[in-house]
């Protein structure tokens, strides 16, 4: 089952603190998922898939080497069912819009950017809008 998003547009939570994108910080110990997804994406731009992001931040959080990793762990991860992008930090606490394109390869863009005021205001007819979850239930 694909589980990937095409020709859409995640926009910032309605109560994202953020008002620019923000670089997620690492902790003492290393890396975080939101870290991890931001260098990832920040630093391949339509590189990744949603599927294909959120099991390289898997395996790269969890420490699981190269020699690993491979399509029975690539099935097997995506076996259970995952929060999509729309759940992630990025969005709702950063300040990042996600973009996907036509192959449902992902961009971020920061939510001060022309490009997210572009976005977000639906000036590609063609680009689906989806909000970030919100951080509360208010």
């Amino acid at each position: 089952m694909n589980h990937n998003y095409y020709n859409t547009f995640i926009t910032v939570s309605r109560d994202c603190p953020a008002e620019r994108g923000m670089v997620p910080p690492d902790k003492k110990n290393g890396q975080t998922k939101p870290s991890i997804e931001f260098e990832l994406a920040a630093d391949h731009p339509y590189t990744y898939t949603q599927e294909q992001l959120l099991y390289e931040v898997y395996v790269r959080h969890q420490g699981i080497p190269e020699a690993e990793r491979g399509s029975a762990l690539f099935e097997a991860f995506h076996e259970k069912p995952k929060p999509c992008l729309r759940a992630s930090m990025l969005p709702k606490k950063y300040g990042w819009g996600i973009h996907f394109n036509a192959e449902g390869k992902l961009a971020l863009y920061p939510v001060e950017s022309p490009e997210y005021r572009a976005f977000a205001d639906g000036e590609y007819k063609d680009v689906q809008l989806v909000p970030a979850m919100a951080n509360s239930k208010k």
